[in-house]
Parts: C-alpha cells; sequence; structure tokens
C-alpha cells in the first residue's frame, strides 16, 4: 500500500523534511470530490453506478488521510517535547475532521478545506 518514501535532507543539518508524504496527503485529495454532486441524470443505471464508485473512492482516500496522520505522524513524528507539540496537536486534528467531513458529503468546499487543513498542517509542522 506504502511506496517508497523519499526524503529530502535540509541543508548541512542532515534532518529528513517529510515534504514527500505530506505531497502524497495531498495527492490523496481526488479530483472526485467535488464531481459526485454533477452526475448526470440520462442513464440512471450508469450514473448511479458512477456515483457509488465516485462515493467509494473519495472515502478511501479519506481512510487513506485519516491514517497516514494517525500512524505516521501522531504516533513517529510528532513529540510532546517539541515547542510546536500542541500546534502540531492542532493542525493533525483539523486534518483528521476535515478528511471524515469530506467522507459524510459530497460537497467541494469539503476537499478545499481538507487540501487547506493539509497545508497549514504542513507549515507548522516544517517551521
Amino acid at each position: 500500500m506504502h511506496g517508497p518514501t523519499v526524503r529530502c535532507r535540509a541543508g548541512s543539518t542532515g534532518i529528513p523534511h517529510d515534504s514527500p508524504r505530506c505531497s502524497r496527503i495531498k495527492a490523496q485529495l481526488p479530483k472526485r470530490l467535488g464531481k459526485s454532486q454533477s452526475w448526470p441524470t440520462r442513464r440512471i443505471a450508469k450514473s448511479a453506478n458512477q456515483l457509488s464508485r465516485w462515493v467509494s473512492t473519495k472515502e478511501d482516500h479519506a481512510n487513506k488521510i485519516q491514517k497516514i496522520i494517525a500512524e505516521y505522524f501522531l504516533t513517529q513524528r510528532i513529540k510532546s517535547s517539541s515547542n510546536k507539540y500542541e500546534a502540531l496537536l492542532k493542525g493533525a486534528h483539523t486534518v483528521m475532521v476535515a478528511a471524515m467531513k469530506c467522507k459524510q458529503g459530497v460537497d467541494a468546499k469539503s476537499a478545499d478545506f481538507l487540501r487547506s487543513a493539509i497545508e497549514g498542517f504542513q507549515m507548522i509542522y516544517e517551521k
């Protein structure tokens, strides 16, 4: 399920950055999130089938985002000793809630909010 992780090194400090992982999270944002509300009314059976696939894919992508945040960032990368601990927890929580809202609806605004939450979390994380 997980491909190879590429880590970038920052200057001479050798501290790995997780931009590739944050990029992977953003890549999980399916283009389909906002499209299910515009499915065609003709050919109802075919359209309903397509809608079902869109919903399934959208929920799968949201689940993957939540899994990356929970199993990677919250358990391995965010340390309670960090001076950014509270901000990182809030950012991670915001991403997870935004992903949940994407699973619950089909509004394109939910996808925009999720993208924004991921970018906000990434900014805090990489400071």
